[in-house]
């Protein structure tokens, strides 16, 4: 089936390219484009695919417009180039990051431009969480709500860095073939997933191929690790943020413990956690209704603005 066809069939608009600077960002949307947008961002290597279509057209469904987006460095978008020392970057000494956690950020904000918007609700899992913070930090008019998912501030102590097993599972070496990816990918789920929430292994090995097929770019994961290792602590700057903020954290994450949820929280004024009990580092289809009940009731409480840049 072409890619138009298979949109149309899941309820999203073909797959679109967005020039965004000198890059080039792939995106699809759901849902009525006249309705508020929710911007989803994905986490650390992982393309927009990561946010199941099932999953998109269920909030679309809710009366918003959805755009789900691969990062610079994944997917379709973009490829940089240049060679990161995460051991270094481990121990601090962050000089070979190609970019930061700001101007991945900044890509978010092309996006909107892009697309006509001033402002969107923002939805990011991990490294989609800080990306989304980053927005709302310095980029305040174009952020209605935030809901930050399995994230952290970059604050770095004991109680919230990876555990071991999840640790290893981070930093190994990039699989060596097409079938090698998949079963490490069923094996990393099985570390970091969620103990009360076990993933359909079906399900699961079906995204990772269609992920591989579509795009296996193992240098764009390593330049987005190192953007997280050379933005430091962030926690100064979420004080600023002033938009409806919800922290969502599973009790059960061994890749971003629960503590760093609590610390996002109380970084950021006013923000709700809601800790969900056994819930590791992924996104149970069991717990796609509560999740997207609080992201509609967090889009809920932010205050009516201008939301295209067409009604200026």
């Amino acid at each position: 089936m072409d890619p138009e066809a298979q949109a149309t069939e899941n309820g999203g608009s073909p797959e679109q390219l967005a020039p965004v600077g000198k890059l080039m960002i792939s995106y699809e949307e759901f849902g009525d484009t006249t309705d508020e947008t929710i911007v989803l961002i994905m986490g650390l290597g992982m393309q927009m695919l990561g946010w199941d279509e099932e999953f998109c057209t269920a909030l679309a469904a809710r009366g918003f417009h959805v755009v789900r987006f691969d990062n610079r460095d994944v997917g379709l978008s973009s490829k940089l180039s240049g060679r990161v020392n995460i051991p270094a970057g481990m121990a601090g000494l962050t000089g070979s990051a190609v970019y930061t956690l700001d101007e991945m950020a900044g890509d978010t904000a092309g996006l909107l431009d892009h697309l006509g918007l001033e402002s969107a609700h923002i939805v990011g899992a991990s490294l989609g969480g800080m990306i989304g913070q980053q927005l709302a930090a310095n980029h305040p008019r174009r952020v209605s709500s935030l809901v930050s998912i399995m994230s952290n501030t970059g604050k770095r102590k004991l109680s919230t860095l990876p555990r071991p097993d999840a640790m290893r599972i981070l930093l190994r070496s990039p699989a060596g073939s097409r079938e090698e990816f998949i079963d490490r990918t069923a094996e990393t789920f099985s570390v970091i997933g969620s103990p009360a929430y076990p993933p359909d292994p079906e399900r699961l090995r079906a995204r990772a191929a269609a992920s591989y097929d579509r795009c296996f770019h193992p240098a764009g994961v390593a330049r987005q690790l190192m953007a997280v290792l050379a933005s430091g602590n962030r926690s100064s700057e979420l004080q600023g943020i002033r938009t409806p903020t919800l922290v969502i954290h599973g009790s059960a994450d061994r890749l971003v413990p629960p503590q760093a949820g609590k610390d996002t929280a109380a970084a950021i004024p006013g923000a709700r956690l809601e800790l969900i009990e056994g819930m590791g580092h992924d996104l149970p289809p069991e717990l796609w209704p509560r999740f997207i009940e609080l992201i509609e009731a967090t889009a809920r409480r932010a205050p009516t603005r201008r939301r295209s840049l067409s009604d200026a």
